[in-house]
């Protein structure tokens, strides 16, 4: 099972360790990553691996909202069943 995290925000040092740091914590590995920067904006999507995740999905998506809070972010972890649903035509 997989999930896609997007991160929307001012740029900072750490986002990216920050976010990566959370998925290890809660043992769910990361498969890919692409990142941007625009001027001082940041935008990336993560795809990762939640078969192996120590916590409940709702846990660990709440756990992102909270990091974003702090930093003010937006990150969204949405499940990729739901990505899927989504995106069909």
């Amino acid at each position: 099972m997989r999930a896609v995290i997007t991160v929307i925000g001012k740029d900072m040092v750490g986002i990216l360790a920050k976010v990566s740091a959370i998925c290890a914590d809660k043992g769910a590995n990361v498969i890919e990553v692409t990142q941007s920067i625009m001027q001082d904006m940041f935008a990336m999507i993560m795809m990762i691996d939640i078969s192996g995740c120590t916590v409940p999905f709702s846990t660990l998506a709440d756990e992102f909202e909270a990091l974003g809070e702090t930093l003010g972010l937006k990150i969204h972890v949405m499940h990729e069943d739901v990505f899927n649903s989504m995106h069909r035509i």
